[in-house]
């Protein structure tokens, strides 16, 4: 450690070691006594505010040339004023005898004077920027703040996540009714759109049954029935031993012998005579290909390849052939049935007639 220059004359020594003698030699003044021709002497201790608090190593400019200080610490200063006293500034005094200073050692502090002529950057301190100055209450109180503020914004998040929940429960219960609303709105449509239909499939039934009627009561006058004043004994697909083929193929008027036999529609005479089983026949072709076979006659008033037309008069009935009785035998045959024909009655009431 470079050693300190010499100290210019005080013009004030703090202490003394021993008092002016009687015998005139010149005291020697140290610590714990004071000069009395300086006036008074108050102690000074040097204070946090008289001070200049040490944060780290300082850089002190190089001279250049001329020798001097290289490097020093702030520290100096301290150490200077902490030497010097509370009568003020040092004055150099000729004629004063040189008194030497010890600088006190302070803890972490550099030497100042260093010959180290390195550009070494000084240490920052340890201590976090964030916890200067701030007491251990005022930490508890952050800390506490902290806690607070996370707690809130839990519980605001949690409020949150309710009220998200509350609203899809919500918009979930209006979907569904909206929903349920749209279903009975559309099942109201679908009545009343039904109700209509079959109001307007009333009306056309009525209209179509008015027409059939109408065109039935126009067949009617085109078509007759065989004969009058008869008796239906037997009808079409009766089973029984008393035919042939197990079953009636045709519909029987039981009627006196003689009654006339008329022609239901206007046709052609295609057979007439002798029929074995039928006794004696006559077959009246319509326009439209339907064979109408009229059996069991007493006699024939046609001829093959005559014209009719409805209501003339063709025969007389008769209990001709295999039977029991005097009745018209009378069969229906159209092109697409078998030989068996079809139900004489039915036939009957699609031209209009009610046997």
């Amino acid at each position: 450690m470079a050693s300190n220059p010499a100290a210019p004359v005080a013009p004030f020594v703090p202490s003394q070691r021993s008092s002016e003698t009687e015998d005139g030699k010149i005291p020697t003044f140290g610590f714990g006594s004071r000069r009395t021709d300086e006036g008074p002497w108050e102690e000074w201790n040097p204070s946090a505010d008289t001070t200049r608090p040490v944060r780290g190593r300082h850089r002190v400019g190089k001279q250049r040339g001329g020798g001097g200080l290289a490097r020093s610490s702030t520290v100096l200063g301290v150490g200077v004023i902490a030497a010097v006293g509370g009568a003020g500034m040092a004055t150099a005094q000729t004629g004063k005898p040189p008194v030497s200073i010890s600088i006190p050692d302070l803890p972490s502090v550099g030497s100042p004077f260093s010959n180290d002529d390195s550009d070494a950057e000084p240490k920052g301190s340890a201590t976090a920027l964030s916890s200067v100055g701030v007491t251990s209450e005022e930490t508890q109180q952050g800390t506490s703040d902290a806690g607070e503020a996370l707690r809130a914004r839990i519980i605001l998040q949690a409020e949150q996540q309710k009220d998200q929940a509350e609203a899809k429960v919500q918009q979930a219960a209006q979907d569904a009714a909206a929903k349920k609303a749209a279903a009975e709105a559309a099942k109201v449509k679908r009545e009343a759109a039904a109700k209509v239909a079959a109001e307007k499939k009333k009306v056309a039934d009525a209209a179509k049954a008015k027409l059939e009627a109408a065109r039935l009561a126009e067949l009617a006058k085109q078509y007759t029935l065989p004969t009058s004043s008869y008796t239906i004994t037997s009808t079409f697909g009766q089973a029984g031993s008393l035919w042939s083929s197990g079953y009636h193929t045709g519909l029987d008027f039981a009627a006196p012998t003689g009654t006339p036999l008329k022609a239901v529609h206007t046709g052609t005479i295609t057979e007439a005579g002798w029929s074995g089983s039928y006794g004696y026949r006559t077959i009246l072709t319509l326009e439209d290909g339907t064979e109408i076979w009229y059996a069991h006659q007493s006699s024939i008033n046609v001829s093959v390849g005559q014209k009719v037309n409805t209501g003339d008069v063709i025969g007389r009935v008769g209990a001709t052939g295999n039977v029991t009785g005097a009745h018209l035998h009378m069969e229906v045959h159209t092109s697409s049935s078998d030989s068996a024909g079809i139900d004489p009655m039915a036939w009957l009431r699609s031209m209009g007639l009610n046997p």
